[in-house]
């Protein structure tokens, strides 16, 4: 059977990503990974392989000095990987659906989904950071993602947060409906609302200012994801029924005293409803009306809110209260622009859990 490649896979022959692989050291992660995939017997042999190196580019892009990170070489590196195992043809039977496995195996192990773990003991607070690989890539192929150059700068952190130490975990995800459909959020972060003292959620938003997401919807709004495909509609939460809006409980006022800097620190309360009642839409600076149905979150109606919503709403669901929220990043496009904001971010992190 004809394994075709995805759009977000054909981009990653384009020169650039090229170019910014060869720059990066991760252009042997391809042919490496391919010679030992060659090598593999059986089933068990090819998850060991995919494993290992899949794992081997989380920890690599997670080696940058403190604020010098880029998120690029790891988001195009997984996607040459995940080519180079769609067109795998091995001397053992494999059948479409074990493939399917190795291709989700590739994906958790290299966002660093399964490197969020936290050491035992009552003297840690533990928190989990997430963010987005880079996209709108027909426009730009060679942008970063401040928020998941974040991720890959703050995984590892640990400071000091009053009696405790906090250590930080973090996480990439993908910019694709279609792993939202499926529960990504709710596998990488569910079980971590039970342990964890924070789970803050980051994306890019506007320029020049980090915004602090109060309230999110549960409606997608249309955007085009890096497959091409779009989403309307309520999102599809597993569970009992989901309600229109959730709220963040990042603690607002000490993020914004304690977070200042060159770019504004701002408590968003903004949305999109359709009154109770009412068939046309309305934009609320103060937050939803009672009975309303969401239009847009805070942080709009694209992944970045529905982020948000699915981990205030497994806050919700766990029955804890621990700081959850979401933080839109400045619209910067390059490593050497984000710099200056992932410093500041390290001071919205702190401020979190005190």
């Amino acid at each position: 059977m004809q394994h075709d490649t995805t759009p977000e896979e054909v981009r990653a022959r384009l020169p650039q990503p090229e170019r910014i692989l060869a720059r990066s050291g991760f252009a042997a992660a391809g042919p490496l990974f391919a010679a030992d995939l060659a090598a593999s017997t059986d089933l068990g042999q090819a998850r060991e392989t995919v494993a290992a190196h899949a794992s081997r580019l989380w920890t690599e892009a997670t080696r940058a000095e403190a604020g010098d990170t880029d998120d690029r070489p790891l988001y195009w590196a997984r996607l040459v990987l995940s080519a180079r195992l769609r067109a795998w043809r091995p001397d053992f039977a494999l059948t479409d659906g074990q493939r399917a496995d190795l291709l989700r195996l590739l994906e958790w192990e290299s966002r660093g989904f399964s490197d969020i773990d936290f050491p035992p003991g009552e003297r840690w607070a533990r928190i989990v950071v997430t963010g987005f690989d880079p996209f709108r890539l027909d426009e730009d192929v060679e942008c970063s993602n401040p928020s998941g150059a974040a991720a890959l700068d703050l995984h590892g952190w640990t400071f000091p947060a009053g009696e405790r130490t906090a250590v930080v975990r973090a996480a990439i995800f993908p910019v694709r409906w279609s792993d939202f459909d499926s529960g990504v959020v709710e596998r990488a972060l569910g079980r971590h609302h039970a342990d964890a003292d924070a789970v803050v959620t980051l994306s890019r938003g506007r320029p020049d200012r980090f915004d602090l997401e109060v309230w999110n919807g549960v409606w997608r709004g249309g955007g085009t994801d890096n497959e091409g495909r779009t989403g309307t509609g309520r999102a599809p939460v597993p569970g009992p029924e989901a309600p229109e809006w959730t709220r963040s409980s990042l603690p607002f006022e000490r993020i914004v005293e304690r977070a200042a800097g060159r770019h504004p620190v701002v408590a968003n309360t903004e949305v999109v409803e359709v009154p109770a009642g009412s068939a046309e839409e309305i934009r609320r600076p103060q937050g939803p009306t009672e009975g309303s149905a969401a239009r847009a979150g805070g942080g709009g109606d694209y992944l970045s809110n529905e982020i948000a919503y699915r981990n205030t709403l497994l806050r919700d669901r766990s029955g804890r209260s621990v700081p959850a929220g979401h933080v839109h990043l400045p619209r910067t496009t390059t490593p050497a622009e984000h710099a200056e904001a992932l410093a500041q971010l390290r001071k919205i992190v702190a401020a979190v859990v005190g």
